[in-house]
């Protein structure tokens, strides 16, 4: 009898959202491992808590450079790896313009090609807040703070489909096992209906959520009140942004009801909503001791300039116990990302196969050192870039090695340049038990860090050294990594989403806007936007208006958020990922022995044609022939 109302279960599912039967299993996994049935599911506490666990594994794994859509799929990290072929991993073929709809990759949907179905998950958390009162050997707290997570989780991941294939179903409750064929075939739903909902079940969230986590050791990874509000505010961004606001290329799409799923004009309130809801997480987050990072050693003294280069990568790098800007994070570990990207010191391989890499045109985003972009600063040699100098000068000793030759572009830039990247030449620098440990590296072809054979390389010239935390140690058996978790959400990214949001109500930028994106340059040993632009940059006047702020806005989130995950969803909320994701994938030529072969831009990558459909993933064509009422995204 369990297995029939499971496979009803299943039935349901399948033909509510139209998702394909292929791995059919899994979807009989409506328990957790070592729960037998759905009964004993929550027949105590021991077993429901399992299955509370259970729903916070479904949610996307940020930490996998592999399996989460905004790591290697974009522009900013390159995996070298030609995976074009029909079992290649999903980011090395969608940064190669691979996505296609006769078997959408990262499909999120179905739970194919790299990814999971979501719906699985919110099936999950709705079968978890249906049973939970059946469960008698737990606290009244306790049920509390376990049903408000997982309406948290359950919005997470109407979210995050949100944010890849538009307007969806909303699935407020599981269908009951009886239900008629007909009536399980749902439609999506408008935006503005898709947002209220999600917002509206966070606000749910938040009042049985804590409002910090007072057990790290044994909670961390859980959200708060905090969490829920972030989260809120950046579903209204997304929602405010030009993609799903007022977007003429989905003006006019219906479902077979009549029902208009994009709203056919730009509303300027969207943009009010979301400031008031980040300024409401914004001081939530300050009254409860959230700040922006900045690293402190007790121990031993070390330079103000290396002190700054921790504090940039431990931003993101600290955990979150350490760590006052987090505001929220899971538990899992980065330890992937630091594999791939940390250079080979000693002679140890620490990857398998091929690393992670930043591209040159990441490179060349972040500012000048004196905080303007490298093509507006008239004392910075923008045309002659990609020429060498040797380092001569003791400006540079904490960045390059003395007495060596790299490229210019690496000489003069802004301090997260040099905590963000590791090039050839370049210092690398880690905490050790007494002091700070310094390495050159050196990636030239067959030297340690270059290509050693062709399996093992990055090819254009730029290890992303944010994502190894300066904790980690290196020696000659290998990578010690320090645990951490990237954050899902932390409080410079709320500071920018503000700034961007006053920005875009106001009919001109003012003080209320600056002193958000410059408490975040200030961090970084920078000085304010006005005074950067107007002692330096060529265009004096771009903070005045609405246009030139909101360029430096978008500038500051790439830099100040690089290699997180942010930027492919920032892109296409924006609408700007035509513009820069079509744009060769180029670096130094990473198999030249001498720095004058090195130093040749090379192109690796060239012809993705990324158009308006790009920025809505393809719903599975298998799932839209089975549910009709669903409709294909434009374009597909």
């Amino acid at each position: 009898m369990m297995q029939t109302m499971m496979n009803k279960y299943r039935i349901a599912l399948l033909l509510l959202l139209g998702i394909s039967s292929f791995g059919c299993k899994k979807y009989l996994d409506v328990v957790p491992d070592g729960v037998a049935t759905l009964d004993n599911a929550f027949s105590n506490r021991a077993n429901a808590e399992k299955f509370l666990f259970s729903c916070f594994n479904m949610m996307p794994n940020q930490n996998d450079p592999f399996t989460y859509p905004g790591n290697v799929g974009s522009d900013e990290i390159w995996w070298d790896i030609d995976n074009s072929g029909i079992h290649g991993r999903s980011g090395s073929q969608i940064a190669r313009g691979g996505q296609n709809v006769t078997d959408p990759l990262w499909n999120y949907w179905d739970g194919r090609r790299d990814g999971k179905s979501l719906w699985i998950g919110i099936r999950d958390c709705n079968i978890f807040l249906e049973h939970i009162n059946k469960v008698l050997d737990i606290t009244d707290y306790e049920r509390s703070r376990w049903i408000a997570e997982v309406k948290f989780v359950k919005a997470y991941l109407h979210y995050f489909l949100f944010q890849l294939y538009g307007p969806i179903p909303i699935v407020d409750e599981n269908l009951s096992m009886e239900v008629d064929p007909a009536e399980a075939r749902v439609y999506r739903e408008p935006v503005d209906k898709v947002t209220d909902f999600i917002v509206n079940l966070l606000d749910e969230a938040r009042e049985g959520l804590p409002d910090m986590i007072e057990d790290p050791i044994n909670e961390m990874g859980r959200p708060t009140k905090v969490a829920a509000a972030a989260l809120k505010a950046k579903v209204l961004v997304w929602t405010a942004s030009p993609l799903l606001n007022g977007n003429p290329d989905y003006a006019q799409v219906t479902d077979n009801r009549g029902t208009r799923l994009f709203p056919a004009t730009a509303d300027r309130n969207k943009w009010v909503r979301a400031a008031a809801a980040i300024k409401d997480a914004v001081d939530m987050a300050h009254s409860l001791g959230n700040g922006l990072y900045r690293y402190k050693n007790a121990l031993f003294n070390i330079a103000d300039t290396l002190q700054l280069n921790f504090t940039v990568r431990g931003a993101v790098t600290e955990r979150a116990t350490l760590n006052p800007e987090i505001l929220f994070a899971p538990t899992t570990s980065a330890n992937s990302f630091q594999n791939y990207c940390t250079p080979n010191f000693y002679g140890v391989q620490i990857s398998n196969g091929s690393e992670l890499c930043a591209t040159l045109k990441i490179a060349e985003q972040f500012y000048t050192n004196n905080g303007v972009p490298i093509d507006e600063d008239p004392s910075w040699n923008y045309a002659d870039r990609y020429s060498m100098q040797k380092n001569t000068n003791a400006t540079h000793r904490y960045f390059i090695a003395s007495n060596e030759t790299t490229a210019k572009l690496n000489y003069l830039r802004e301090p997260r340049f040099y905590a963000n990247l590791a090039f050839d030449r370049g210092l690398y620098d880690v905490q050790a038990l007494l002091g700070v440990t310094t390495a050159t590296v050196k990636n030239r072809s067959g030297e340690a860090q270059g290509v050693q054979y062709s399996g093992q390389h990055i090819p254009t010239g730029y290890f992303i050294k944010k994502l190894v935390s300066f904790r980690s140690s290196i020696t000659g058996t290998g990578l010690s990594p320090y645990n951490y978790t990237i954050p899902v959400i932390r409080l410079a990214d709320l500071y920018l989403l503000y700034a961007e949001a006053l920005n875009e109500i106001k009919d001109a930028p003012d003080h209320e806007v600056y002193q958000w994106v410059d408490s975040i340059r200030n961090r970084a040993g920078l000085k304010g936007v006005e005074e950067s632009w107007s002692r330096y940059s060529s265009v004096p006047t771009k903070p005045s208006t609405k246009e030139g702020m909101r360029e430096i806005i978008k500038r500051e989130r790439m830099i100040e958020l690089a290699f997180e995950g942010q930027r492919a969803f920032d892109l296409r909320r924006w609408k700007d990922a035509q513009k820069y994701l079509n744009q060769p994938v180029q670096g130094w030529n990473f198999q030249g022995l001498k720095d004058v072969d090195y130093y040749a831009v090379t192109t690796y990558f060239n012809g993705r044609n990324y158009t308006y459909k790009d920025y809505l993933w393809p719903i599975y064509q298998v799932s839209v022939i089975r549910n009709s009422n669903l409709v294909q995204n434009p374009g597909w």
